[in-house]
Protein backbone atom coordinates (compact mmCIF):
# COMPACT_ATOMS: atom_id res chain seq x y z
CA UNK A 1 0.00 0.00 0.00
CA UNK A 2 1.35 3.33 -0.94
CA UNK A 3 1.99 5.72 1.86
CA UNK A 4 0.47 9.23 1.51
CA UNK A 5 1.48 12.54 1.88
CA UNK A 6 0.56 12.91 5.76
CA UNK A 7 2.11 9.52 6.36
CA UNK A 8 5.69 10.77 5.01
CA UNK A 9 5.53 13.50 6.71
CA UNK A 10 5.13 11.54 10.24
CA UNK A 11 7.99 9.28 9.29
CA UNK A 12 10.05 12.29 8.29
CA UNK A 13 9.25 13.42 12.17
CA UNK A 14 9.60 10.22 14.05
CA UNK A 15 12.95 10.33 15.92
CA UNK A 16 15.52 7.40 14.61
CA UNK A 17 15.05 5.90 18.85
CA UNK A 18 11.84 5.65 17.86
CA UNK A 19 9.81 8.32 19.65
CA UNK A 20 8.57 11.71 18.60
CA UNK A 21 9.60 14.65 19.84
CA UNK A 22 7.15 17.34 20.69
CA UNK A 23 5.97 19.80 18.83
CA UNK A 24 7.45 23.00 19.33
CA UNK A 25 4.77 25.93 20.62
CA UNK A 26 4.21 28.41 17.88
CA UNK A 27 6.20 31.40 18.57
CA UNK A 28 8.66 29.91 20.68
CA UNK A 29 11.73 31.47 18.14
CA UNK A 30 10.82 34.77 18.54
CA UNK A 31 10.07 34.37 23.02
CA UNK A 32 14.05 32.79 22.61
CA UNK A 33 15.20 35.95 20.81
CA UNK A 34 13.59 38.11 23.34
CA UNK A 35 14.77 36.52 26.22
CA UNK A 36 18.80 36.97 24.82
CA UNK A 37 20.68 39.60 25.91
CA UNK A 38 21.37 42.43 23.72
CA UNK A 39 24.36 42.63 21.88
CA UNK A 40 25.07 46.28 22.63
CA UNK A 41 24.40 46.00 26.38
CA UNK A 42 27.88 44.54 27.47
CA UNK A 43 29.74 47.04 25.48
CA UNK A 44 27.52 49.62 26.98
CA UNK A 45 27.71 48.56 30.41
CA UNK A 46 32.00 48.09 29.78
CA UNK A 47 31.98 52.06 28.62
CA UNK A 48 29.49 53.39 31.79
CA UNK A 49 32.37 51.52 34.02
CA UNK A 50 34.90 52.71 32.22
CA UNK A 51 33.63 56.48 33.07
CA UNK A 52 33.40 56.52 36.12
CA UNK A 53 36.52 55.22 37.18
CA UNK A 54 37.90 57.77 34.88
CA UNK A 55 35.04 60.25 36.42
CA UNK A 56 36.52 59.10 39.91
CA UNK A 57 40.07 58.99 39.13
CA UNK A 58 39.82 62.88 37.48
CA UNK A 59 38.36 63.70 40.79
CA UNK A 60 41.34 62.37 42.74
CA UNK A 61 43.97 63.75 40.69
CA UNK A 62 42.05 67.24 41.34
CA UNK A 63 42.01 67.08 44.75
CA UNK A 64 45.04 65.85 45.15
CA UNK A 65 46.91 69.23 42.61
CA UNK A 66 44.42 71.65 44.00
CA UNK A 67 47.18 72.94 45.83
CA UNK A 68 49.50 73.13 42.59
CA UNK A 69 46.88 74.65 40.87
CA UNK A 70 45.82 77.53 43.18
CA UNK A 71 50.00 78.17 43.05
CA UNK A 72 49.62 78.28 39.47
CA UNK A 73 46.94 80.85 39.19
CA UNK A 74 48.67 83.10 41.68
CA UNK A 75 52.14 82.75 39.84
CA UNK A 76 50.16 83.95 36.71
CA UNK A 77 48.95 86.61 38.03
CA UNK A 78 51.73 87.84 39.77
CA UNK A 79 53.70 87.63 36.24
CA UNK A 80 50.77 89.47 35.09
CA UNK A 81 51.32 92.02 37.80
CA UNK A 82 55.24 92.43 36.48
CA UNK A 83 54.56 92.17 32.69
CA UNK A 84 54.72 96.34 32.41
CA UNK A 85 58.03 96.54 33.96
CA UNK A 86 59.78 93.03 32.01
CA UNK A 87 58.52 94.45 28.46
CA UNK A 88 59.98 98.02 29.36
CA UNK A 89 63.13 96.99 29.98
CA UNK A 90 62.88 94.30 27.49
CA UNK A 91 62.26 97.42 24.91
CA UNK A 92 65.53 98.62 25.19
CA UNK A 93 67.12 95.50 24.42
CA UNK A 94 67.57 93.49 27.75
CA UNK A 95 66.87 89.53 27.80
CA UNK A 96 63.58 88.99 28.96
CA UNK A 97 65.22 86.79 31.71
CA UNK A 98 67.87 88.94 33.20
CA UNK A 99 64.56 91.91 33.22
CA UNK A 100 63.01 89.41 34.91
CA UNK A 101 65.39 88.63 37.54
CA UNK A 102 66.03 92.22 38.26
CA UNK A 103 62.70 92.75 39.15
CA UNK A 104 62.25 89.87 41.49
CA UNK A 105 65.54 90.95 42.89
CA UNK A 106 64.53 94.10 43.76
CA UNK A 107 61.18 92.77 45.10
CA UNK A 108 63.27 90.59 47.50
CA UNK A 109 65.50 93.44 49.03
CA UNK A 110 62.54 95.41 49.74
CA UNK A 111 60.74 92.89 51.43
CA UNK A 112 64.08 91.81 53.09
CA UNK A 113 64.82 95.07 54.21
CA UNK A 114 61.11 95.91 55.33
CA UNK A 115 61.03 92.65 57.29
CA UNK A 116 64.76 93.17 59.11
CA UNK A 117 63.35 96.64 59.83
CA UNK A 118 60.34 95.83 61.52
CA UNK A 119 61.38 92.28 63.55
CA UNK A 120 64.24 94.62 64.54
CA UNK A 121 61.67 97.16 66.00
CA UNK A 122 59.56 94.39 67.07
CA UNK A 123 61.93 92.98 69.21
CA UNK A 124 63.25 95.86 71.12
CA UNK A 125 59.81 96.92 71.53
CA UNK A 126 58.12 93.19 73.03
CA UNK A 127 62.04 93.35 75.48
CA UNK A 128 60.71 96.69 76.51
CA UNK A 129 57.79 95.59 77.47
CA UNK A 130 58.51 92.28 79.55
CA UNK A 131 60.87 94.68 81.28
CA UNK A 132 58.21 97.09 82.17
CA UNK A 133 55.74 94.08 82.85
CA UNK A 134 56.21 94.10 86.81
CA UNK A 135 55.57 98.40 86.55
CA UNK A 136 52.21 97.78 84.85
CA UNK A 137 50.99 94.79 87.47
CA UNK A 138 51.83 97.17 90.09
CA UNK A 139 49.32 99.54 88.70
CA UNK A 140 46.82 97.18 88.20
CA UNK A 141 46.68 95.80 91.88
CA UNK A 142 47.04 99.09 93.12
CA UNK A 143 43.81 99.98 91.38
CA UNK A 144 42.76 96.47 92.16
CA UNK A 145 43.47 97.25 95.86
CA UNK A 146 41.68 101.23 95.68
CA UNK A 147 38.74 100.60 94.08
CA UNK A 148 37.65 97.19 96.00
CA UNK A 149 39.39 97.47 99.03
CA UNK A 150 41.19 94.18 98.65
CA UNK A 151 44.67 93.08 99.66
CA UNK A 152 46.46 91.96 97.05
CA UNK A 153 50.27 91.36 96.49
CA UNK A 154 52.13 91.01 93.22
CA UNK A 155 53.69 87.78 94.40
CA UNK A 156 50.49 86.15 95.39
CA UNK A 157 49.79 87.17 91.56
CA UNK A 158 52.78 85.71 90.51
CA UNK A 159 52.94 82.64 92.19
CA UNK A 160 49.44 81.69 91.08
CA UNK A 161 50.56 82.16 87.84
CA UNK A 162 53.69 80.67 87.96
CA UNK A 163 51.43 77.14 89.64
CA UNK A 164 49.06 76.78 87.77
CA UNK A 165 47.63 74.53 85.73
CA UNK A 166 46.92 76.49 82.86
CA UNK A 167 50.36 77.72 82.49
CA UNK A 168 51.43 74.30 82.72
CA UNK A 169 49.02 72.81 80.30
CA UNK A 170 49.97 75.49 77.86
CA UNK A 171 53.91 75.08 78.11
CA UNK A 172 53.05 71.26 77.38
CA UNK A 173 51.12 72.14 74.50
CA UNK A 174 53.49 74.59 73.24
CA UNK A 175 56.13 71.89 73.18
CA UNK A 176 54.14 69.15 71.09
CA UNK A 177 53.22 72.06 67.90
CA UNK A 178 56.67 73.08 67.50
CA UNK A 179 56.67 70.37 65.26
CA UNK A 180 53.39 71.26 63.73
CA UNK A 181 54.74 74.96 63.27
CA UNK A 182 58.03 73.82 61.92
CA UNK A 183 55.98 71.91 59.40
CA UNK A 184 54.01 74.94 58.78
CA UNK A 185 56.79 77.37 58.09
CA UNK A 186 58.24 74.82 55.97
CA UNK A 187 55.23 74.25 53.72
CA UNK A 188 54.90 77.83 53.58
CA UNK A 189 58.67 78.03 51.99
CA UNK A 190 57.88 75.94 49.11
CA UNK A 191 54.69 77.16 48.63
CA UNK A 192 56.30 80.90 47.86
CA UNK A 193 59.27 79.32 46.10
CA UNK A 194 56.43 77.22 43.81
CA UNK A 195 55.23 80.40 42.97
CA UNK A 196 58.12 82.77 42.55
CA UNK A 197 59.32 79.75 39.91
CA UNK A 198 56.11 79.56 38.38
CA UNK A 199 55.75 83.45 38.39
CA UNK A 200 59.53 83.72 36.68
CA UNK A 201 59.01 81.71 33.84
CA UNK A 202 55.56 82.49 33.00
CA UNK A 203 56.86 86.35 33.29
CA UNK A 204 60.59 85.56 31.40
CA UNK A 205 58.82 83.02 28.47
CA UNK A 206 55.83 84.71 28.02
CA UNK A 207 55.88 85.63 24.24
CA UNK A 208 57.13 82.22 23.98
CA UNK A 209 53.91 81.15 25.80
CA UNK A 210 51.49 83.06 23.83
CA UNK A 211 53.42 81.77 20.91
CA UNK A 212 52.70 78.18 21.34
CA UNK A 213 49.40 78.95 22.92
CA UNK A 214 48.44 80.32 19.20
CA UNK A 215 49.85 78.20 17.34
CA UNK A 216 47.05 75.22 18.06
CA UNK A 217 44.01 77.80 17.37
CA UNK A 218 43.14 79.24 14.07
CA UNK A 219 43.78 83.22 13.44
CA UNK A 220 40.85 84.55 14.64
CA UNK A 221 40.78 82.81 17.35
CA UNK A 222 45.08 83.97 17.94
CA UNK A 223 43.67 87.85 18.21
CA UNK A 224 40.84 87.43 20.29
CA UNK A 225 43.53 84.83 23.00
CA UNK A 226 45.91 88.03 22.70
CA UNK A 227 43.35 90.73 23.29
CA UNK A 228 42.14 88.54 26.31
CA UNK A 229 46.11 88.53 27.40
CA UNK A 230 46.14 92.20 26.83
CA UNK A 231 43.28 92.85 28.84
CA UNK A 232 44.65 90.89 31.62
CA UNK A 233 47.64 92.78 32.25
CA UNK A 234 46.34 95.93 31.96
CA UNK A 235 43.46 95.05 34.53
CA UNK A 236 45.86 93.61 36.69
CA UNK A 237 48.41 96.34 36.76
CA UNK A 238 44.86 98.95 37.27
CA UNK A 239 44.50 96.40 40.17
CA UNK A 240 47.83 96.89 42.22
CA UNK A 241 47.85 100.63 41.62
CA UNK A 242 44.42 100.92 43.11
CA UNK A 243 45.67 98.77 46.36
CA UNK A 244 48.87 100.73 46.10
CA UNK A 245 46.80 103.69 46.58
CA UNK A 246 44.59 102.43 49.10
CA UNK A 247 47.60 101.05 50.88
CA UNK A 248 49.36 104.87 51.17
CA UNK A 249 46.18 106.29 52.31
CA UNK A 250 45.79 104.12 55.10
CA UNK A 251 49.73 104.23 55.59
CA UNK A 252 49.19 108.14 56.07
CA UNK A 253 45.96 108.08 58.07
CA UNK A 254 47.44 105.87 60.48
CA UNK A 255 50.95 108.10 60.52
CA UNK A 256 48.67 110.77 61.87
CA UNK A 257 47.33 108.96 64.34
CA UNK A 258 50.07 107.15 66.00
CA UNK A 259 52.43 110.53 65.68
CA UNK A 260 49.74 112.54 67.50
CA UNK A 261 49.49 109.84 70.22
CA UNK A 262 53.25 109.85 70.52
CA UNK A 263 53.79 105.88 69.85
CA UNK A 264 57.42 105.31 68.53
CA UNK A 265 58.38 103.68 65.15
CA UNK A 266 55.17 105.87 63.75
CA UNK A 267 56.72 105.74 60.31
CA UNK A 268 57.54 101.72 60.22
CA UNK A 269 53.92 101.14 61.85
CA UNK A 270 52.48 103.07 58.95
CA UNK A 271 53.81 101.13 55.93
CA UNK A 272 53.21 98.17 57.70
CA UNK A 273 49.43 99.05 58.22
CA UNK A 274 49.69 100.05 54.66
CA UNK A 275 51.17 96.59 52.83
CA UNK A 276 49.76 94.28 54.97
CA UNK A 277 45.75 95.23 54.80
CA UNK A 278 45.81 95.83 51.68
CA UNK A 279 47.76 93.07 50.17
CA UNK A 280 47.65 90.16 52.78
CA UNK A 281 43.53 89.74 52.29
CA UNK A 282 41.01 88.59 54.74
CA UNK A 283 43.12 88.24 58.09
CA UNK A 284 45.44 91.33 56.61
CA UNK A 285 43.13 94.08 58.68
CA UNK A 286 43.67 92.02 62.11
CA UNK A 287 47.59 91.49 61.37
CA UNK A 288 48.16 95.34 60.37
CA UNK A 289 45.94 96.59 63.62
CA UNK A 290 47.66 94.09 66.02
CA UNK A 291 51.21 95.43 65.85
CA UNK A 292 50.65 99.02 66.75
CA UNK A 293 47.97 98.17 69.25
CA UNK A 294 51.16 96.21 70.57
CA UNK A 295 53.32 99.19 70.10
CA UNK A 296 50.73 101.80 71.66
CA UNK A 297 49.94 99.28 75.03
CA UNK A 298 53.78 99.77 76.16
CA UNK A 299 53.49 103.49 76.02
CA UNK A 300 49.93 103.51 77.19
CA UNK A 301 47.18 100.99 77.19
CA UNK A 302 44.99 103.91 77.03
CA UNK A 303 46.52 104.44 73.63
CA UNK A 304 45.96 101.17 72.54
CA UNK A 305 42.22 101.28 72.92
CA UNK A 306 42.17 104.75 70.97
CA UNK A 307 44.26 102.89 67.73
CA UNK A 308 41.83 100.13 67.91
CA UNK A 309 38.44 102.28 67.46
CA UNK A 310 40.63 103.85 64.63
CA UNK A 311 41.29 100.81 63.20
CA UNK A 312 37.52 99.27 63.46
CA UNK A 313 35.94 102.83 61.99
CA UNK A 314 39.19 103.10 59.41
CA UNK A 315 38.52 99.84 58.00
CA UNK A 316 34.90 100.99 57.61
CA UNK A 317 35.06 103.66 55.97
CA UNK A 318 37.46 101.97 53.67
CA UNK A 319 35.12 99.07 52.58
CA UNK A 320 32.47 100.65 51.71
CA UNK A 321 33.47 104.46 50.55
CA UNK A 322 37.24 104.43 49.29
CA UNK A 323 37.75 100.77 47.66
CA UNK A 324 34.50 100.52 45.94
CA UNK A 325 35.61 104.17 44.06
CA UNK A 326 38.59 103.42 43.97
CA UNK A 327 38.23 100.24 41.81
CA UNK A 328 35.89 101.12 39.88
CA UNK A 329 38.38 104.08 38.58
CA UNK A 330 41.31 102.40 37.66
CA UNK A 331 39.83 98.49 36.92
CA UNK A 332 36.69 100.14 35.14
CA UNK A 333 34.08 97.82 37.00
CA UNK A 334 30.74 98.66 39.31
CA UNK A 335 31.61 99.07 42.70
CA UNK A 336 28.63 96.29 43.33
CA UNK A 337 30.46 93.66 41.25
CA UNK A 338 33.91 94.44 43.14
CA UNK A 339 32.27 93.72 46.33
CA UNK A 340 30.25 90.74 44.59
CA UNK A 341 33.49 89.17 43.05
CA UNK A 342 35.23 89.21 46.41
CA UNK A 343 32.54 87.67 47.94
CA UNK A 344 32.32 84.82 45.77
CA UNK A 345 36.36 84.62 45.38
CA UNK A 346 36.51 84.27 49.43
CA UNK A 347 33.55 80.92 48.91
CA UNK A 348 35.33 79.15 46.13
CA UNK A 349 39.51 79.98 46.89
CA UNK A 350 39.76 81.61 50.10
CA UNK A 351 42.56 84.26 50.24
CA UNK A 352 43.45 83.62 46.88
CA UNK A 353 40.39 83.98 45.36
CA UNK A 354 39.55 87.04 47.27
CA UNK A 355 43.18 88.57 46.17
CA UNK A 356 42.37 87.69 42.63
CA UNK A 357 38.68 87.83 41.99
CA UNK A 358 38.49 91.75 41.45
CA UNK A 359 41.49 91.23 38.30
CA UNK A 360 39.66 88.20 36.86
CA UNK A 361 35.98 89.56 36.81
CA UNK A 362 37.41 93.21 35.40
CA UNK A 363 39.55 91.37 32.86
CA UNK A 364 36.51 89.07 31.48
CA UNK A 365 33.61 91.97 31.84
CA UNK A 366 36.14 93.61 29.07
CA UNK A 367 36.60 90.66 27.33
CA UNK A 368 32.94 89.69 26.99
CA UNK A 369 31.89 93.61 26.31
CA UNK A 370 33.36 93.42 22.70
CA UNK A 371 30.61 90.66 21.70
CA UNK A 372 27.61 92.44 23.54
CA UNK A 373 25.67 94.20 20.87
CA UNK A 374 24.89 98.02 22.40
CA UNK A 375 21.75 99.88 21.00
CA UNK A 376 21.24 103.31 21.38
CA UNK A 377 18.45 104.04 24.68
CA UNK A 378 15.64 105.78 23.69
CA UNK A 379 15.17 109.38 25.30
CA UNK A 380 12.21 107.90 27.85
CA UNK A 381 11.61 109.44 31.19
CA UNK A 382 11.88 106.22 33.02
CA UNK A 383 15.27 105.99 31.87
CA UNK A 384 16.10 108.84 34.41
CA UNK A 385 13.80 107.22 37.56
CA UNK A 386 11.22 109.62 36.50
CA UNK A 387 7.75 107.65 36.82
CA UNK A 388 4.78 108.54 34.09
CA UNK A 389 1.71 108.75 35.87
CA UNK A 390 -0.98 107.31 33.57
CA UNK A 391 -4.11 108.36 36.23
CA UNK A 392 -4.39 111.07 38.06
CA UNK A 393 -2.85 110.43 41.58
CA UNK A 394 -5.04 110.24 44.98
CA UNK A 395 -4.74 113.99 45.64
CA UNK A 396 -5.13 115.04 42.00
CA UNK A 397 -8.95 113.18 42.69
CA UNK A 398 -9.71 114.28 45.86
CA UNK A 399 -9.62 117.84 44.68
CA UNK A 400 -11.32 117.14 41.91
CA UNK A 401 -14.12 115.90 43.93
CA UNK A 402 -14.14 118.52 46.87
CA UNK A 403 -14.43 120.74 44.01
CA UNK A 404 -17.65 119.32 42.94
Amino acid sequence: MAPTDETAQVDQQTSPFGTTPPTPPPGGDAAAQGARMPRWLPRAMVLALTFVALFQLGSWAFHQLIGLLINILIAFFLALAIEPAVSWMASYGMRRGLATFLVFFGLLIVTAGFVTLLGSMLAGQIIKMIEGFPEYLDSVINWINSTFHTHVRRVDVQDSLVHSDWLRKYVQNSATGVLDVSAQVLGGLFKLLTIALFSFYFAADGPRLRRALCSVLPPARQAEVLRAWEIAVDKTGGYLYSRGLMALISGVAHYILLQALGVPYAPVLAVWVGLVSQFIPTIGTYLAGALPMLIAFTVDPWYALWVLIFVVVYQQFENYVLQPKLTAKTVDIHPAVAFGSVIVGTALLGAVGALIAIPAVATLQAFLGAYVKRYDVTDDPRVHGQRIRRTPSFWVRLRGALGR
